[in-house]
């Protein structure tokens, strides 16, 4: 019987093509918007996270002052933290895998009869590490290099494209760069050298070698990842600041270290080495990536179940016009539903047949209204640059959503023609 009432609806749906096509355009309109916004949404918070994640995973940055200024903190009067802070984390607080002592200075840089405005950072190989960074081509500091402050450099990939144009090929660097080990040779000049490797770069008043070459990282929400030349600490310390300042300590945690005691331990030691009395105030931050992360998703989570909330509202204008365009259809159908009470069908059958008209029209909206979702988030995703994020969940809920639209809204005209008087019924003109 369920199967002859369905082809039954199915047929009267088809027999006003236009009408029906009318009639589902509320419930197309609102699951393709809940859909999209949603995924859109999802991928948003993921590009989010992955930005994040470029700073460094499990990740602690350490700054003077108590705002989180990127390259400074502090402002006049707060202490600077200097390199021998970051040994003292290194040894005494456990649960670290790396620190990295951060110096940076804005600077010209020249090579190969060009120059390019960039941000020059002074550390010690641990930044590798604690950034996420990897070598393209080449290696990164020897030991004595960084102890002398030696003049060597890694660049990164938008520096080297815009100094020495051309592309770099990844897999060919000569070490694995971590905090405790170095690569002790250097990728060879020459022919088979990628451009820029090998070259002299000047920095301000004196000239570097370019000993290695980053992967790309791409833009992030701070800008240009890839826009960058890393120096011995020491040697950023001497030839371009003239100071021993370390603007921020970066701090990767093992991976399973438990960051609450940690930062606990860091703050703690941070104030003994800064004097701070029981009652002062901390001049310093430490600011948590992953707590960031966790943050902006769950702003971009609480955005996008408002805009989804929002967009189901036309899903529920689209059930008031498929009742209203059920109360017509009955009422077209008077003289036929008549004759079939008149016959010995049922109440029951002839509410089940408009209902499951109705529920055939809404999930038919809902099927056309997946489709065209998938289509507009897969495109805007391309186009706002953020990860298209499917998400099978949303999109099964809008379907069967959408279906018991049809079923809420449906069940009153359903309802009214069930309950019509046979005689009646057959009178209607």
């Amino acid at each position: 019987m369920l199967l002859s009432v369905f082809l039954l609806a199915l047929r009267s749906v088809r027999r006003n093509l236009l009408r029906s096509f009318l009639t589902i355009l509320g419930i197309v309109i609102g699951v393709s918007a809940v859909i999209t916004m949603v995924t859109l949404g999802n991928g948003a918070a993921q590009s989010i996270r992955n930005q994040i994640a470029g700073l460094g995973s499990n990740l602690l940055l350490v700054m003077p002052g108590q705002r989180l200024a990127g390259g400074g903190g502090g402002g006049g009067g707060v202490p600077q933290f200097t390199a021998a802070d970051a040994e003292a984390i290194a040894s005494q607080i456990g649960g670290i895998s790396a620190v990295a002592p951060q110096a940076r200075a804005a600077a010209t840089v020249v090579a190969n009869g060009r120059n390019w405005a960039t941000s020059v950072t002074g550390s010690t190989n641990a930044w590798f590490e604690t950034g996420n960074w990897k070598l393209a081509q080449g290696r990164s500091f020897e030991p004595d290099e960084q102890l002398a402050g030696a003049a060597v450099c890694v660049i990164g990939e938008t520096v080297r494209r815009e100094l020495f144009g051309g592309a770099v090929q990844a897999g060919t660097a000569t070490s694995t760069t971590t905090a405790t080990t170095t690569a002790t040779t250097t990728a060879p000049a020459g022919a088979n050298a990628p451009p820029g490797l090998g070259q002299a770069l000047r920095i301000k008043q004196f000239s570097c070698t370019i000993i290695g070459i980053l992967v790309a990282k791409g833009q992030s929400g701070m800008g240009d990842q890839d826009d960058a030349v890393v120096v011995p600490l020491h040697t950023l310390q001497r030839r371009v600041t003239g100071n021993q300042r370390v603007n921020t300590i970066a701090v990767a945690m093992a991976e399973a270290s438990d960051s609450a005691p940690l930062k606990a331990s860091l703050r703690k030691l941070l104030r003994e080495r800064r004097k701070l009395a029981e009652a002062d105030d901390d001049n310093f931050s430490i600011f948590d990536t992953q707590q960031l992360a966790e943050t902006l998703s769950g702003t971009m989570g609480v955005m996008t179940t408002l805009l989804g909330a929002v967009a189901a509202v036309s899903l529920l204008v689209g059930g008031i016009g498929i009742m209203n365009i059920m109360l017509v259809s009955v009422t077209e159908r008077t003289r036929e539903i008549g004759l079939r009470l008149a016959v010995g069908a049922l109440e029951r059958e002839v509410l089940l047949q408009f209902l499951i008209e109705s529920v055939v029209l809404s999930a038919l909206g809902g099927l056309v209204g997946i489709a065209i979702a998938t289509l507009a988030s897969w495109g805007l995703s391309g186009w706002m640059d953020v990860p298209y994020a499917f998400d099978p969940a949303i999109n099964l809920l809008s379907l069967v959503f959408s279906a018991a639209i049809g079923v809420l809204f449906g069940y009153f005209p359903a309802r009214r023609a069930a309950r019509m008087d046979p005689i009646e019924a057959l009178r209607h003109e």
